[in-house]
């Protein structure tokens, strides 16, 4: 297999922006169509006792598996915010096996709890194991220029040099700079820039003004980069979903 077909998506909880209706099955509908071989999300319900009470049609397993049903054969998922209620966190789907997975606590506050989601994935053909990591970043630029670090630091340890990599994830960052260590230090690159000279405008999903999510790569081409946007997908999350076909380098 010579080609990646990845996917990232801030789900937003699986409700529409302001949390006016409940978004999962059109968000499984979203996903089955693209039908990527990875998927990263994040702000996914691992669990809501009230939610589930309140919506007749809530999914009786954790989102995550619901949206995975029968097209990606693992998953992983990070629990990030635990409360009284439930824990939402990231998720990663894949059509390949997840050999090994781990959450870090990058957590800067605790009124804001953040992961970083590490899979390595052995995908048929491949003579590396690839490397998956799902980001949420914080809100604040001081958050996550220490998010980023430790990131970094991840990826220097636990890494190969050599190995294919994918980072993926909602950056909030509309100032376009938390990223610049990962393409100065690390030799990634965004896969929007590499198409079309900057990040993708991904918030809000009706109308996108901010260059809020990315698709780093290191290891790969970029053979197509696209933003899915528009009506239909501002009645699915606040957040529009990004996409790439990339080939091994």
């Amino acid at each position: 297999m010579e080609t990646l077909h990845v996917v990232t998506f801030n789900i937003h909880k699986g409700f529409s922006p302001f949390k006016r209706r409940l978004t999962v099955h059109g968000l499984r509908d979203f996903l089955h169509g693209v039908g990527a071989d990875l998927v990263f999300l994040q702000e996914v319900q691992g669990l809501h006792a009230r939610h589930a009470r309140s919506h007749a049609d809530w999914p009786h397993q954790p989102q995550y598996e619901f949206f995975a049903d029968s097209l990606w054969s693992d998953y992983a998922y990070g629990r990030n915010a635990v409360y009284d209620e439930g824990h939402h966190g990231n998720a990663i789907l894949s059509r390949f096996p997840i050999v090994k997975w781990d959450n870090e606590d990058v957590s800067v506050s605790a009124y804001e709890r953040r992961g970083l989601l590490h899979c390595e994935v052995e995908v048929p053909g491949w003579s590396s194991r690839l490397h998956c990591i799902n980001v949420h970043l914080g809100l604040f630029a001081a958050w996550r220029h220490a998010q980023v670090r430790r990131l970094r630091a991840r990826i220097e340890a636990l890494v190969p040099a050599d190995a294919p990599l994918v980072i993926a994830g909602d950056f909030n960052d509309w100032t376009r700079r938390a990223g610049e260590p990962l393409v100065r230090e690390l030799g990634l690159s965004e896969v929007f820039e590499h198409v079309g000279g900057r990040p993708a405008r991904s918030y809000p999903s009706r109308l996108p003004l901010l260059h809020l999510d990315r698709i780093y790569v290191r290891g790969f081409r970029v053979k197509i980069a696209h933003v899915h946007s528009g009506p239909r997908f501002a009645r699915l999350s606040d957040h529009a979903a990004l996409s790439a076909l990339l080939s091994l380098a």
